[in-house]
């Protein structure tokens, strides 16, 4: 077919007349903030469909991995060796595959320290300056990367990612073996930072190790992204495709490991002792068993460090990732968890710093997090769930987790510490669910799996403990934020490298949102059900952003495309506000309408008070109206006003109510449940707002 391409110059006049034009014609589109979603999310298909579950022609690929792993204690070096077996499940022809080299990331000509920013205002980026001038030889050394029958493949490394050029393009259904020989110097958390890498303890001159990301890992190949190759900076955590491991853990002898997946060798690695005491705590649903004592711990730091080693051998199934700790220092405790169908094991390891709070808390913190999320989400797969003990960290793998949280020298902690170490290990614990089982892409969106996992992690807070002052969940804990600077506050819908005040919009925002739609929009029966529901259909599969609005609607029969604009893909804040109230009598009523028809004056009546209320929305983020009435006799009323009476009358709308009595005050939001950043104009009559807004301010400021 002829085409005939108009000049540059004309295209050039013709985009400059549209841009002018669509600013005057902006109003003219619809702005409501009922309007569906269709162009925010992605078009329905056969692999996902509108009712947010997986389509009919869902897929998604398998990485399986055997791995040969040795840890040098004397040079802190990770030596390994990995065979991956990857299937093209898609229905496409790959010639290339892309493998993960996130230990790049601390090379030393990583892009991280190049696209890191800061001035000299504060101290911490003193930190960050000095930190980033560390002469450390990081990122991952490859010896070998071959086929199974030892010829070299193609690969072209770019920064964190290696593409392997395949010989003969995988064809759907197909199958393909490689191997690859690496090794790496492993990082010093506190000089340099991580998600993983050792502690030194230099009074007893031994080292905890808290190792992940430690092997080239497969990339997730899928019709939403194609490959995620998005390159590794730090922030945008991991997407991994689901495969089975068999790994082999060779550590010095004297080592306590602790990994993802069965230890497949207890009689070789356990002393009898050992063995027997794991047995007990099988059985042991109370109270965790101490299987290697802080007495055993100390004798085994304090000795002459062994010569030999040994092999730990693990294997996992239908895990997206891998992770394991090994020290000589480690205490070991555990108890069974009765889930519902279920037993799994709840264990932590931990230094003899940790304690006396790790004792006391880390194993019963864990088997609340299994009972409370298997209860919200699915049942807890997993036959293990760890939580180690290393300084000042926070950080999630499959049935594994690196947590902080230590008292003062001495033993002594206050209950900040204590309910910090609390929190971060049922968070880091509950990361299992999201993103470990519910596997989303953290590399572009930090909120499903952080946001979703902090608003479960309030849950079960709750549920550990009578009255536990969480951190975030509460809808006062976000005001502060929402209300800031608009051009220091990003949508919740941002790419995870690209995010403004990292904490509060991944972690605390969705939290508070889900937290709010729970309690206040849909009511907790229709909200459990439906987050059950996108739990249930999404396990062990790669979920997006629209699967979990849809099957949130889906499966509630309400229509939410108002609270996931408003709170996820705006930067708007709640504020209403009650701008007028008038009171009328039904004696007043009539003489207003004195000209209205006799029959239509029998609804009026005498001894009935008209409330005419108009509000307004002020901060943008479209919410229901929660009112409460109180009367001269001291009786209260209470009003629930669904969002949808905004559906028409876009930042002010008015409303009667009728009572039998005389009103005293209103109050708007009375029980704070929608994050109202202002709540001095949520009162009538104005006289109230003082005694209110400090009532307000105890609430929001408590400690």
């Amino acid at each position: 077919m002829l085409r005939i391409l108009p000049n540059l110059k004309t295209v050039f006049s013709v985009a400059l007349l549209f841009s002018f034009f669509a600013g005057t014609a902006q109003e003219n589109y619809n702005q409501n903030k009922f309007r569906q979603l269709y162009q925010e999310l992605p078009t329905p298909n056969s692999y996902r469909t509108a009712s947010g579950a997986p389509g009919h022609e869902y897929y998604q690929q398998q990485a399986d991995y055997k791995m040969d792993i040795r840890l040098d204690d004397e040079k802190q070096v990770i030596y390994g060796k990995e065979r991956i077996t990857y299937t093209n499940f898609s229905p496409d022809t790959l010639k290339y595959l892309w493998v993960q080299l996130d230990q790049n990331v601390r090379a030393k000509d990583s892009d991280t320290k190049k696209i890191s920013y800061g001035d000299l205002s504060n101290t911490y980026s003193l930190y960050s300056l000095k930190r980033d001038e560390i002469d450390f030889d990081g990122g991952f050394k490859l010896d070998r990367v071959e086929d199974t029958a030892g010829v070299p493949l193609m690969a072209n490394i770019n920064k964190t990612m290696m593409r392997i050029d395949m010989v003969k393009p995988l064809a759907p259904g197909s199958s393909f073996s490689f191997n690859i020989d690496w090794w790496y110097n492993i990082n010093e958390r506190a000089k340099i930072g991580g998600r993983s890498g050792f502690e030194y303890f230099k009074k007893d001159d031994n080292y905890l190790y808290t190792i992940a990301q430690f092997f080239p890992r497969m990339a997730v190949y899928n019709e939403v992204e194609g490959w995620q190759n998005k390159q590794f900076l730090g922030r945008g955590e991991f997407t991994l495709p689901f495969g089975n491991y068999e790994v082999n853990l060779t550590v010095p002898a004297d080592h306590v490991v602790a990994s993802t997946g069965t230890l497949q060798n207890p009689k070789e690695v356990l002393s009898a002792a050992q063995m027997k005491r794991l047995e007990e705590a099988k059985k042991s649903f109370k109270d965790p068993v101490m299987i290697v004592t802080q007495d055993e711990a100390i004798a085994n730091e304090s000795s002459e460090k062994s010569k030999g080693t040994k092999t730990w051998k693990y294997k996992a199934e239908n895990v997206r990732d891998f992770g394991f700790a090994s020290s000589r220092k480690f205490i070991w405790d555990a108890m069974a968890v009765q889930l519902e169908s279920k037993v799994s094991m709840a264990m932590s390891a931990y230094p003899k710093e940790g304690n006396p709070l790790w004792e006391t808390y880390s194993t019963r913190a864990v088997a609340q997090t299994l009972i409370t999320y298997s209860r919200h989400t699915i049942e807890y797969p997993y036959p293990v769930a760890w939580s180690i003990h290393s300084a000042s960290i926070g950080m999630e793998y499959p049935m594994i987790c690196f947590n902080g949280g230590r008292p003062n020298p001495d033993g002594t902690f206050s209950d900040r510490t204590r309910r910090g170490m609390i929190s971060v290990i049922i968070h880091e614990v509950g990361h299992n669910f999201f993103p470990m089982i519910i596997n989303s892409d953290e590399r572009q969106w930090t909120w499903m799996d952080e946001g979703l996992n902090t608003f479960c992690q309030y849950l079960t807070e709750q549920e550990f403990e009578e009255d536990y002052k969480s951190r975030r969940g509460p809808p006062y804990k976000i005001i502060d934020y929402m209300k800031g600077e608009k051009n220091f506050i990003s949508p919740i819908m941002t790419n995870s490298e690209s995010i403004f005040q990292f904490g509060n919009n991944a972690y605390g925002k969705p939290a508070t949102a889900l937290n709010i739609l729970r309690e206040s929009v849909m009511g907790r029966e229709l909200f459990d059900y439906a987050f059950r529901e996108y739990a249930q259909r999404w396990a062990f599969k790669h979920p997006s952003p629209a699967d979990f609005f849809r099957s949130m609607e889906d499966a509630s029969s309400f229509d939410l495309d108002w609270f996931w604009r408003g709170w996820f893909f705006t930067n708007d804040h709640v504020d209403l506000s009650i701008n007028e109230v008038n009171v009328l009598t039904g004696e007043d009523l009539k003489n207003k309408f004195k000209k209205v028809p006799d029959a239509f004056k029998d609804f009026i009546n005498d001894e009935t008070y008209y409330y005419e209320m108009t509000f307004e929305n002020i901060g943008g983020l479209v919410m229901p109206i929660f009112l409460e009435f109180e009367f001269e006799d001291g009786s209260k009323v209470e009003q629930r006003i669904p969002a949808e009476i905004w559906r028409m009358t876009g930042d002010k709308v008015s409303k009667v109510f009728t009572f039998e009595k005389k009103a005293v005050s209103i109050s708007l939001d009375p029980k704070f449940e929608t994050a109202d950043v202002d709540v001095e104009n949520n009162y009538w009559p104005k006289k109230m707002v003082k005694s209110k807004f400090q009532e307000f301010e105890e609430l929001r400021t408590k400690k």
